[in-house]
C-alpha cells in the first residue's frame, strides 16, 4: 500500500457506454454491469485494483449526478463525499479540472492519477508499478505522464501517442504528438515505426500544476469553475457545481491539455489493456468456443453458429441456428441481432430510437 498522503486517485465514471446497448443503457450504463460474467462490475474492478496503491478515502469518483446512488450502491467503502458528480455531461476537460480543483482544497500538494472506469488490465502488478513509477516521476517534475500501451495490433479504434524517443531505454518518453484514431494504413505505419503507443486515457499530474496548465492553454474551464473557490471541499460545493459547471465549454482533456501542454510523458506499459468499448472487443477478450463463439447465457444452444458473441438471460431458453459474424444480445426491454461487422453503427442506432 502507497504511504504517501499526497497520492490520490480518481476514477471517471460519467459515460453511457451506448456501444454496449442494449446491456448498456442510460439508466444503468456499462462501469455499472458484469460484462465479463465474473461477478463483479468493471466499476468494482477498477475500485478494487486502485487500493492496492491507496486507502479508499483517497479514491474519488467522477460521475453523473444520476448515477451518485448506484455507485454507492458497488462501492460502500468509498465516503460519501469521495462522489463528485457532475450536474452536465461536458467531455472529459472540465470533468478533470473539477476533480483537481477539489483535490487542491482537500491538499495542496496532491498528485492523482485520472483513470476510466471500465477498463480491463490482466497485468494488474504490472499496472501497479507503472503507476508508481509515474507518480515518482511527477513528484520530481513538472510534468504530466500518461501511460502508454504497446499496440499489438494496427488497431484504428485508439489514439495514438507519438515518442519523441524510440528505443528500449527504460522510464518515461517525452510526447510529440497525440494522434487521433488513424485508418487502417495509418495504423499499420504506425505500428511499424515502432514510435507510436495506444493512448489508453490514464493520466498522472499535479493537481497545482494541471490547474495552470488549464489557465493557460483552456482558461475558460478554470474562469468558470473558480469563480469561487472558496466553495470546494465544503458542504456547498455540489449546488456551487451545479450552478456553474454546465457554463463550461465542451470538451475532452486530451483536446484542453494534453495536445497543447509541451511537459507530457509517457510511460510505455504492457499491462494487458483492453477498453472493452465494444461487443467485438468483448468477443476479443472473452474465451470462445471452437466456433470462435462467446456465449454468455447458461440456456443458450448454438448450431452452426460461428465467429458471433451471444449475450441472454440465463433464465430463457434460447436456440439459434447458422449465424456468422453476429453480435445477439437480448435484454429484458430489448433485443439486439446485428452483424459483428457493421458494430460501429450500434451508436447511431440507438441515438435514433430517442424520442426527438
Amino acid at each position: 500500500m502507497n504511504t504517501n498522503k499526497n497520492h490520490y486517485i480518481t476514477i471517471m465514471a460519467g459515460g453511457v457506454g451506448s456501444r454496449f446497448w442494449p446491456a448498456s443503457t442510460e439508466e444503468t450504463p456499462k462501469q455499472f454491469l458484469d460484462i465479463l460474467g465474473v461477478g463483479k462490475s468493471l466499476i468494482r474492478l477498477t475500485f478494487e485494483r486502485f487500493l492496492n496503491l491507496v486507502p479508499a478515502e483517497r479514491i474519488l469518483i467522477v460521475t453523473n449526478k444520476k448515477y451518485r446512488e448506484i455507485t454507492k450502491e458497488h462501492l460502500p467503502e468509498l465516503p460519501d463525499e469521495n462522489i463528485l458528480c457532475e450536474p452536465s455531461r461536458n467531455n472529459t476537460g472540465p470533468c478533470v479540472a473539477y476533480t483537481a480543483l477539489r483535490l487542491q482544497a482537500v491538499n495542496p500538494d496532491a498528485i492523482f492519477v485520472t483513470a476510466p472506469s471500465d477498463h480491463v488490465i490482466l497485468k494488474e502488478q504490472e499496472f501497479l508499478n507503472r503507476i508508481k513509477e509515474a507518480f515518482s516521476f511527477v513528484e520530481q517534475n513538472d510534468a504530466i505522464v500518461t501511460l502508454g500501451i504497446q499496440p499489438t495490433r494496427p488497431d484504428t479504434g485508439y489514439g495514438y501517442i507519438q515518442m519523441s524517443e524510440n528505443g528500449h531505454a527504460e522510464g518515461p518518453k517525452s510526447v510529440s504528438a497525440f494522434k487521433e484514431k488513424p485508418n487502417l494504413e495509418t495504423a499499420k505505419e504506425y505500428l511499424a515505426d515502432g514510435g507510436y503507443l495506444w493512448n489508453a486515457g490514464i493520466f498522472i499530474w499535479k493537481a497545482k500544476e494541471l490547474l495552470l496548465s488549464f489557465d493557460k492553454n483552456e482558461p475558460e474551464i478554470t474562469k468558470v469553475l473558480t469563480e469561487d473557490i472558496s466553495k470546494y471541499n465544503t458542504p456547498n460545493e455540489q449546488s456551487y457545481i451545479d450552478r456553474v459547471y454546465p457554463k463550461t465549454p465542451r470538451i475532452s482533456v486530451d483536446y484542453a491539455i494534453l495536445e497543447r501542454a509541451e511537459n507530457v510523458y509517457t510511460i510505455p506499459a504492457d499491462i494487458g489493456w483492453s477498453d472493452l468499448g465494444t461487443w467485438n472487443s468483448l468477443h476479443a477478450y472473452l474465451d470462445k468456443d471452437d466456433n470462435d463463439t462467446v456465449t454468455l447465457g447458461a440456456q443458450t444452444h448454438l448450431i452452426d453458429t460461428s465467429n458471433s458473441i451471444v449475450r441472454t438471460d440465463s433464465d430463457k431458453i434460447v436456440v439459434i441456428k447458422g449465424l456468422d459474424n453476429y453480435i445477439v444480445v437480448d435484454e429484458p426491454g430489448a433485443l439486439l441481432i446485428y452483424p459483428k461487422s457493421d458494430e460501429q453503427e450500434i451508436k447511431e442506432v440507438v441515438q435514433s430510437l430517442k424520442p426527438s
